[in-house]
């Protein structure tokens, strides 16, 4: 699977064309890498669970991906985080052929509508992740424990194997500092080493996390499959219709 997807776009006016430079590419599962652009020569403005679109400088064949970091932890940095998939044959994609620290990158966005809003009166948040999905949500998470507001996260996320849960370490650390609820669950992993839950999400796993229907905001992300079932399960548990936010995300065409 890839990490890119097909998203509503956000009014053109609002959206940059930079050129930054890549400041690092870095492994942070065997099928994915966290790639981070450098911004301290560019302000880049952007709100939870938006995208950009990346490409070679002066190239149309630009792909979009989530922003994998709260728009505080870029202010602090100058940086840009990214959670970008490898293609079948092991690489970025075309749309990245140089993708060695300091090479020129074209930045476009921000983009999307899978916003975390500014104001929530829910006090009960619940993020399900599926594979690289986990990008938007790990930024919605951040921005969320900065706030001083007494949320209650859970996150419910699945990978193909074990070794393939994203910013996994971080997430346990929230979680052991009792600040998010974390569930995990392997769809494809044969080994014997993973000892938690397997299957897709399905509504046994959702009845573990949601705790008050009624009282949950939701935020959904990952395959296109995933999503659909997701959403049908979670009204099927009584959670309102507006309180369910998604982004489906599908394997761009060669």
């Amino acid at each position: 699977m890839a990490s890119a997807f097909r998203r509503k776009k956000a009014p053109s006016k609002l959206r940059l064309v930079l050129t930054v430079p890549l400041l690092s590419v870095a492994s942070i599962t065997p099928r994915s890498r966290l790639v981070t652009l450098d911004l301290r020569n560019h302000p880049f403005n952007f709100r939870p669970g938006q995208a950009v679109l990346i490409g070679a400088p002066g190239e149309h064949a630009r792909r979009p991906y989530s922003i994998s970091c709260s728009p505080e932890y870029a202010a602090e940095t100058h940086t840009l985080e990214l959670l970008i998939a490898l293609d079948a044959d092991g690489t970025l994609g075309p749309n990245l052929p140089d993708a060695t620290p300091g090479s020129p990158i074209d930045l476009e966005g921000p983009l999307g509508t899978f916003l975390f809003p500014e104001e929530t009166p829910s006090q009960r948040l619940l993020f399900v992740a599926g594979g690289t999905g986990i990008a938007p949500l790990r930024a919605m998470i951040d921005h969320v424990l900065r706030r001083e507001a007494a949320y209650r996260l859970s996150l419910l996320y699945s990978a193909r194997n074990g070794d393939e849960f994203a910013f996994i370490e971080e997430l346990r650390a929230h979680e052991s500092s009792g600040r998010l609820e974390v569930h995990q669950t392997v769809t494809r992993d044969d080994g014997t080493e993973w000892a938690g839950k397997r299957g897709r999400i399905g509504r046994a796993h959702f009845q573990s996390v949601v705790h008050d229907p009624a009282n949950t905001l939701c935020f959904v992300c990952g395959p296109r499959a995933m999503v659909n079932e997701s959403v049908s399960t979670l009204a099927g548990l009584g959670v309102p219709a507006d309180a369910i936010r998604t982004e489906a995300w599908s394997v761009p065409r060669a």
